[in-house]
């Protein structure tokens, strides 16, 4: 006899949102406590955003249940709080989530028909609200419905302003817009928009007034009181006076009302019933809405509610009974290397500033705002602002320090470039998580700073290769007072220190080589390593010894401007191979080939990174792997480009004829 199979739960018996319609309150309360428990249960094991999902559990099944996705589109802002989302559309297996292969840590439309927007990137979601609106009216499917969930941090961003311009100006279109508030991005969401929102939630809407009939009466009414005498156009004046000075003293929703949207809430964003009555009318009202929802990031887990910093924005693997990490990494982070360093230089300098976008603790400026509080400066998630202002602080006679994920830095390029660069103002960038950081993905991976700072004049970049470095070249960083600087370093453990050989007059390290009799270095290969390279890059040096090839291994420290030494280092040898961690068109490599051009250096030269496309998410190792950026592969590479057999080939030996390698032949197709 067979055992007893065993009581499926009730969300083991959702694959689609249409499932959902068929659940008694009761169910969904149960639903949402399965949710919940599965999201601990699996997040603590492949780590993930687990605070922001545990706060959008019954605002998720909500939406699915009022809206019919895939034919209403649903956007999520930022993204990262769409696993509940993910679950009931049919993917809940969360055994591989963020790992190589396995389910993305954000909507991926590969995964699913559900999923729209794939960039994590915060402030756009109403942006694509507006365009698909746009899109669904000149199409003719005007009864199709667009959701944007965005969150209280999100609206910081004036990109998310500047789409609501646009929304709020169409009535008929059908956008609901669900503010997800929670009253954090990270962290605390700050400045005004914060504070409003904070009067917000204080408040209380009747939802009566959402209606059509109601709107409907009051249009009638106004009509006849404006039309009548003047007793009726008085009384008209007082109503609408009242009304407002009424509405605006139980929840001063002028915010938004002021641009011509519909506002609804604010909505206790857990109570299950109230969101889906919220959504309804929202949905009954046909034009744009606004439905205000106060949420809790970490709902219903202890450990996340307790964590003052971020509520578990974002874990490792953790323990789901204590939310204490698994296991505690030895080795100190480039993160925390920087946050010391600033410190130092900021209680040494008193004109030393920064600014943050919504980051304050992930880009290492706590302990400088904790010790001067009244020169940091949390502009929300506004990078390009933080760009801009950085320029009008530089000319007030201070020097900025803007802290930011490389990946961000993206949006913020033409401030970059405009409003610092153009005005030659002191000011330094410091970009965190630079290169390939792994399970987020390929809007977080910082793999474009390189080639997109290249073409600002005078810019100066420095890449740092350990601690040592990294303390050392942000000093020199904000000693510069007349261009931008960028100091740019990986996520994770930082490296092991390498010590070099020495350090030549323009401030290159050589970390390898040997010199011959006439006291210059002069070998076979020069490995030019960028940064976190470094390890890297002395391996490859240590397998071209093995097959009897010389090399020199170089960091420049500072790769741009391209220093003297590495172009006259490149004319004593046969062969260049620049390795860096950023997409090969036009970063490093690109800009140290131009240089030895004008200065007529013609040594081949090979650029090892990371090729243009968008990167998939799994482990730093994994990714780099995929591309072929290892010491196995470069060397390789490297030996045949010595032999002759790969372009580009070396410069030959004195003596030698040029090798010219064997251009491979391909078959006719059957076409030809």
């Amino acid at each position: 006899m067979g055992g007893i199979a065993p009581v499926k739960t009730i969300l083991e018996t959702i694959r689609s949102p249409q499932d959902l319609s068929r659940l008694t309150d009761e169910q969904l309360e149960r639903l949402a406590a399965e949710i919940r428990q599965f999201l601990i249960d699996n997040v603590s094991r492949t780590g993930g955003h687990l605070g922001p999902n545990l706060g959008v559990v019954e605002l998720t099944l909500a939406i699915h249940r009022v809206f019919d996705s895939p034919r209403d589109s649903v956007i999520f802002d930022t993204g990262h709080q769409s696993y509940i989302h993910k679950l009931v559309t049919g993917r809940q297996d969360f055994s591989t989530l963020r790992k190589q292969g396995g389910l993305a840590g954000y909507p991926e439309r590969a995964e699913s028909i559900h999923d729209i927007v794939e960039s994590s990137h915060a402030s756009s979601s109403l942006s694509w609200a507006d365009g698909i609106s746009k899109a669904r009216v000149l199409s003719g499917e005007d009864d199709r419905f667009v959701v944007a969930v965005i969150g209280d941090g999100a609206l910081t961003g004036g990109m998310a302003w500047e789409a609501l311009n646009n929304i709020a100006a169409d009535k008929d279109r059908r956008v609901v817009i669900v503010v997800n508030d929670n009253g954090r991005s990270y962290a605390p969401t700050v400045g005004g928009l914060a504070d409003q929102l904070d009067r917000l939630r204080r408040g209380f809407l009747d939802k009566l007034r959402t209606h059509r009939v109601y709107e409907k009466a009051m249009d009638g009414t106004k009509q006849r009181l404006q039309h009548g005498g003047p007793v009726s156009k008085m009384v008209y004046r007082s109503l609408h006076a009242a009304k407002k000075g009424a509405k605006d003293f139980w929840a001063p929703q002028g915010l938004f009302e002021d641009l011509g949207m519909k506002y609804i809430g604010p909505v206790d964003g857990h109570d299950q019933r109230s969101m889906e009555e919220a959504l309804q009318d929202a949905k009954n009202y046909g034009g744009p809405v606004i439905v205000h929802a106060l949420t809790e990031k970490g709902r219903g887990y202890a450990p996340a509610r307790a964590d003052e910093n971020d509520q578990f924005h974002a874990v490792g693997v953790i323990d789901p009974e204590t939310g204490e990490p698994v296991s505690r990494g030895s080795a100190r982070s480039w993160t925390s290397v920087f946050e010391e360093e600033i410190t130092a230089i900021a209680d040494e300098r008193p004109d030393v500033v920064a600014l943050t976008g919504a980051m304050m603790i992930p880009v290492g400026l706590r302990s400088f705002a904790e010790k001067h509080p009244d020169r940091v400066f949390d502009v929300g998630i506004a990078e390009q602002h933080a760009v801009a202002s950085a320029a009008g602080l530089a000319y007030g006679g201070l020097h900025p320090v803007v802290a930011l994920y490389a990946t961000f830095l993206n949006r913020a390029f033409d401030q970059l470039l405009m409003d610092v660069a153009l005005h030659r103002a002191g000011v330094t960038l410091v970009l965190d998580r630079a290169g390939v950081t792994g399970p987020d993905g390929p809007s977080h991976h910082g793999v474009w700073d390189l080639s997109l700072l290249q073409i600002v004049p005078g810019m100066r970049i420095a890449a740092p290769r350990d601690s040592t470095r990294l303390r050392e070249e942000l000093r020199e960083a904000v000693a510069v007072d007349d261009a931008p600087t960028v100091v740019r370093f990986s996520k994770g453990s930082v490296n092991g220190e390498i010590d070099g050989l020495e350090r030549l007059e323009d401030g290159v390290e050589v970390l390898h080589g040997q010199r011959n009799e006439d006291g210059a270095y002069s070998n076979d290969v020069l490995i030019v390593s960028v940064g976190t390279m470094g390890e890297l890059s002395l391996d490859v040096a240590r397998r071209l010894a093995d097959q009897g090839i010389t090399s020199t291994v170089v960091d420049p420290r500072w790769v741009l401007p391209v220093p003297e030494s590495v172009v006259s280092l490149a004319a004593r040898h046969r062969i260049v191979v620049c390795v860096e961690d950023g997409v090969k068109a036009g970063g490093v490599g690109s800009r140290i080939r131009q240089t030895m051009r004008e200065a007529g250096v013609d040594t081949a030269l090979n650029e090892v990174g990371l090729p243009v496309e968008f990167l998939s998410h799994g482990s730093r190792a994994e990714v780099l792997d995929r591309v072929g950026v290892t010491s196995t592969q470069v060397a390789q590479d490297t030996v045949a480009q010595v032999l002759g057999t790969k372009v580009p080939f070396a410069r030959p030996l004195p003596g030698e004829d040029l090798p010219t390698g064997e251009i491979p032949s391909f078959p006719q197709s059957r076409d030809a």
